[in-house]
């Protein structure tokens, strides 16, 4: 039996504000055994006791990043500053052709190396060569939300089906529980309706759920609603896709009525602020949405659109943009975002009652951030300072499944220099003689 106990910490359940205590929190064999206010009892000590010192240190869930393209990272800081479609088709899309499953395991583990240290703990993605995407996950000891990206259009398109439906029978349920297979049809703009449908009873064979992008800008609105006299939320709930879970990135161009639809439907909207900023697709209605009850989480988005995958930084950029675009300081409030990067990102991925909030009988995805710094002083209140003060080089501290993947600040699992090396020299090689250059 492993037996772990976070002594001392300013434990952030994300279960209410006012649970917010200083105190101890136990592990028992990858679960939380109890959470308390002040001191653990004395009968749990013992010699098979392991205790992480969680002195002027901030215990919260492990943060979930619920939209990225992690493999992405190897195209960080290539063909920036284009338009989203320009982007796309000049630039990632032919650099992307010449991807192996080698390149996106390489990749999507210098991904993980930046998540962990930043204090993502789960992420969901949607890319290419799956399978490598879940060994990555499964070595690391991070926690994925996995789907293989569909595109209705080219000889791709039956492949996508087949090759979705073999991740799911080998991967989902996956690396002890550690791997979820949900399907990924791309966007409305990718996909058609008669392949969405396809799409639609497969995942309902499965017993799965979906992972699009949806309303992520003006022109996709517009070409959609030319095409088939409907805006892409109104259209996907016309054909039925919102009736079985679905994750929905991006949701930044939103009449009053497909607010509602996403709010009523339970659908989990993936918020990704810095890649809408950088892209310019423009800003979401996140306040909106979270007033009429929507189930809203946060995303980096991929690193070639962002350009990392810092989700405390993600946390303040979603913040400071609702304020600003509504000309309102009490807009999303730090709570609020913080909700967004733990529980509600839980909700979304429908994993929340496994990971989200630190109570009993969850597992132990816990991260720690260290108080102790100049920008973190004087303490007047823990959650504003991890939302609009902290920095992902905060983390000090993160487990998964209760095991420790990082330690003060140094991945325990993964050899750092070979992952950056290894994911330098394929994107030399995937970029060189790019018209993008």
């Amino acid at each position: 039996m492993a037996r772990i106990l976070i002594q001392g910490g300013t434990i952030l359940p994300m279960t209410s504000r006012q649970d917010i205590c200083q105190g101890d929190l136990y592990i028992v064999d990858g679960k939380i055994a109890g959470v308390f206010p002040g001191k653990a009892p004395e009968e749990i000590q013992g010699p098979d006791l392991q205790v992480i010192d969680g002195r002027n240190k901030a215990v919260l869930p492990g943060l979930v990043n619920a939209h990225t393209h992690a493999a992405m990272t190897l195209f960080r800081s290539y063909a920036d500053d284009l338009p989203l479609m320009r982007w796309l088709n000049e630039a990632i899309w032919p650099a992307e052709a010449k991807l192996t499953g080698d390149d996106v395991y390489w990749g999507t583990m210098l991904a993980i190396a930046e998540m962990l240290k930043s204090g993502t703990t789960v992420f969901a993605d949607m890319y290419f060569f799956m399978d490598r995407v879940a060994e990555a996950v499964a070595e690391s000891g991070i926690r994925g939300h996995l789907s293989r990206g569909m595109i209705s259009f080219g000889a791709s398109a039956e492949k996508a089906i087949v090759e979705s439906e073999e991740l799911f029978q080998r991967w989902n349920n996956g690396a002890d529980g550690r791997v979820k297979i949900w399907l990924g049809p791309h966007a409305p703009y990718t996909c058609t309706p008669d392949y969405l449908k396809r799409v639609m009873e497969l995942a309902d064979r499965l017993g799965t759920g979906l992972h699009i992008h949806l309303a992520e800008t003006q022109t996709e609105v517009q070409d959609i609603t030319k095409q088939y006299g409907k805006p892409p939320i109104q259209l996907m709930d016309s054909i039925g896709l919102f009736e079985r879970p679905v994750l929905a990135a991006h949701c930044v161009h939103l009449t009053e009525e497909e607010q509602n639809i996403l709010a009523t439907k339970g659908i989990g909207v993936a918020h990704n602020p810095e890649s809408n900023m950088k892209l310019a697709s423009g800003i979401a209605p996140v306040e909106s949405l979270r007033q009429k009850g929507a189930v809203m989480a946060l995303g980096t988005d991929g690193a070639a659109s962002n350009n990392n995958l810092d989700l405390i930084e993600e946390m303040r950029q979603a913040a400071f943009l609702q304020k600003v675009h509504l000309l309102n300081p009490e807009a999303l409030p730090a709570y609020a975002a913080l909700e967004m990067a733990t529980i509600g990102g839980a909700r979304a991925l429908g994993w929340d009652d496994m990971i989200g909030s630190l109570e009993v009988g969850k597992r132990a995805d816990i991260t720690m951030v260290n108080l102790a710094q100049p920008h973190l002083c004087p303490s007047h209140d823990v959650v504003a300072h991890l939302v609009y003060s902290a920095r992902g080089s905060d983390v000090d501290t993160v487990l998964v499944d209760g095991k420790v993947l990082l330690r003060e600040g140094k991945l325990t699992s993964l050899d750092e220099s070979r992952i950056m090396e290894e994911a330098r020299l394929r994107a030399i090689r995937l970029t060189t003689d790019s018209p993008a250059q």
